[in-house]
């Protein structure tokens, strides 16, 4: 993995092709690809960098994926409405339709927790100083990516020169559970994309807790949204964190966002892995995973929607040339002698440093849920034509890799669904705060 010193420098001297990059867009904002790139190689699975286009409906954009492709591990498709029990485990199909539970919604006499707020800079943080900034064209989200290029011959290490340090605020939302005793030790989840300004909705979380609780389904457990450092993807802060796949982001949420949960909420967390969940969308749903993966002695419950599953590590590295793609399948390029993951570690080897993590890793103790639509995201940015930037594919890979190594795990395909789709999302997040925290027995004291 690169410095942050080199990771600076490089895109500091990048920086004088910033305005040129941004003038480009010619002062229209571009649109998201979500069809095959135009450089893709998708007739030849010889070659490196395929993308296997089989069950995909590419008249829609993103395509359509089919849950029967024959590409996909074996699922149980239920009947439309419905969802999978909260104590089986497994690859389920739902949909078309996506009903609102109940439980997402206000009811008369359910009492509600509180939510305490604070704020966080880049001039306090030790990890994430200085902060990462992406020169985007104004209003235009991403426009920066859609003019990047690929370094000659690996179509999976995108260039990036619109970044350059910079700083960064957010705001962190706090959650207390009604009738929580200061001073008790509890449970709690994390989640990224929050705070006041983030993606994740707070006021359907909460609300959700609120009667979860109440009904005994979950135990009182304190919620804790982070907002992101800002922006998306690669060359942003928000990707820096996220999608980054090592143990600093759950490091920094350790050693500087709990000591401040816990000393403006006013309360205790358990240090009790099995108390501790994680929870995002997108790349803040990778970047649960990746907080559980490298430090499961802080954190063994996950719980992700769309998850970025595939190749958004930025920047580059040469020991995971696949970013979270890694997780469940080997690189797409060229095999080339390195290093052979552990885990991790690494080691020299004559073996490809492409290789998948969760096969080739002890299982560990883990209880993964998570979802992606029939519609989710399909290179977003054609400038990255890498075999490895399909959502759909990323998640039902990930749950066959889950599945060979015996891990707990429920995966739902959401038909009718598009990236952390918000009907999906109303129908199924009290199942699934049901199904992670289910078998929790809290440590004896």
């Amino acid at each position: 993995m690169k410095t942050l010193q080199s990771i600076m420098l490089s895109i500091v001297i990048g920086g004088a092709v910033t305005s040129a990059a941004v003038a480009a867009t010619g002062g229209a904002c571009p649109h998201d690809n979500q069809g095959v790139p135009p450089e893709a190689n998708s007739t030849d699975k010889t070659k490196p960098f395929f993308i296997d286009t089989t069950g995909l409906d590419l008249k829609t954009a993103p395509p359509t994926r089919d849950p029967a492709n024959p590409a996909y591990p074996a699922a149980t498709t239920l009947a439309d409405g419905t969802l999978p029990s909260v104590t089986r485990n497994g690859n389920f199909i739902i949909g078309p339709t996506h009903p609102v539970a109940s439980d997402t919604l206000a009811h008369a006499g359910i009492p509600h927790g509180t939510v305490h707020t604070f704020t966080m800079s880049s001039t306090d943080s030790v990890r994430y100083r200085p902060g990462m900034v992406r020169d985007d064209a104004p209003d235009c989200r991403n426009s920066a990516l859609e003019h990047a290029t690929t370094a000659p011959g690996d179509r999976s290490d995108m260039i990036v020169t619109t970044s350059h340090p910079g700083s960064w605020t957010r705001s962190v939302d706090v959650y207390v559970p009604a009738g929580y005793i200061p001073g008790k030790t509890t449970p709690f989840l994390i989640f990224g994309d929050g705070g006041r300004d983030g993606f994740t909705n707070e006021t359907q979380l909460f609300t959700t807790l609120d009667n979860l609780i109440h009904a005994g389904r979950i135990p009182p457990i304190v919620a804790i949204g982070v907002g992101s450092g800002g922006q998306d993807a690669q060359g942003s802060e928000r990707g820096r964190e996220y999608d980054t796949v090592s143990g600093t982001y759950a490091e920094w949420v350790e050693h500087e966002v709990l000591p401040l949960v816990e000393r403006n909420a006013h309360v205790r967390l358990t240090r009790d892995p099995n108390g501790r969940a994680t929870m995002g969308i997108s790349s803040s749903g990778v970047a649960a995973l990746t907080m559980a993966w490298f430090h499961p002695e802080l954190y063994g419950r996950v719980l992700a929607y769309s998850p970025t599953l595939v190749n958004q590590q930025w920047p580059h590295d040469t020991a995971l040339p696949g970013g979270a793609w890694q997780y469940h399948s080997a690189w797409s390029g060229t095999p080339r002698p390195n290093l052979l993951v552990h885990g991790v570690t690494f080691e020299a080897t004559t073996q490809s440093d492409g290789l998948p993590l969760i096969p080739n890793t002890p299982r560990k103790p883990i209880r993964f849920w998570f979802e992606t639509g029939d519609r989710d995201l399909f290179y977003p940015a054609a400038a990255i034509p890498d075999g490895m930037h399909d959502w759909t594919l990323a998640n039902e890979n990930m749950a066959r890799a889950l599945a060979a190594k015996n891990y707990t795990y429920q995966f739902v395909f959401a038909r009718n669904a598009g990236h952390v789709d918000k009907g999906v999302v109303a129908q199924t997040l009290p199942a699934a705060l049901e199904w992670v925290w289910n078998g929790y027995v809290p440590v004896k004291r």
